[in-house]
């Protein structure tokens, strides 16, 4: 787990693309963005974040020949919700590519988040999760996250596609 590299923006938009694929109630999303918008997208965040305090992170792994391969990242900064506190981060973006779940990238780039969050004295780390993704909720709580009331509906601009959304939150402060 590590800061991500401009060169794995392109890797990081495969990633993403793949994922929203495989997720049923994502997949039109794929259709909204080009794979090279996305890179290109992913590359201003990561040699010009939004923010100081913005991050991506990678999962990563060596391949045959010992070269770092991406399987996963995180988006994470400074949360942005009205009723948020200064010390209050989000994850705005976490995926690991479906080809190579269940290996552990989830769990240890999740790890890396708070890490990384407590690191720049965030004291709560929050998360949008889809109403419907069980398995994103489920990975959540069992790590220590409960949902904390709050949800909204976010979308395209054009209203075609809309998204119920439901917040999930944790205490990472360094007690």
């Amino acid at each position: 787990m590590r800061l991500a590299l401009p060169t794995e923006a392109t890797a990081i938009a495969e990633i993403q693309q793949r994922a929203w694929t495989d997720d049923p109630d994502l997949a039109v999303l794929t259709n909204e963005v080009s794979g090279t918008d996305a890179a290109t997208a992913w590359s201003e965040a990561i040699m010009r974040p939004p923010m100081a305090d913005f991050r991506v992170l990678v999962a990563v792994e060596p391949d045959e020949d010992g070269a770092a391969v991406v399987r996963g990242f995180a988006a994470i900064g400074p949360s942005e919700d009205a009723d948020a506190e200064h010390t209050d981060a989000l994850v705005a973006e976490f995926a690991v590519d479906p080809r190579h779940r269940g290996q552990g990238h989830g769990s240890r780039l999740l790890n890396a988040v708070v890490d990384t969050l407590r690191a720049d004295r965030f004291t709560r780390a929050t998360w949008w999760v889809r109403a419907g993704d069980d398995a994103t909720r489920r990975f959540l709580t069992e790590a220590g996250w409960g949902a904390d009331g709050a949800h909204r509906e976010t979308g395209t601009e054009d209203d075609r596609i809309r998204i119920k959304e439901v917040r999930l939150h944790t205490g990472i402060g360094t007690d």
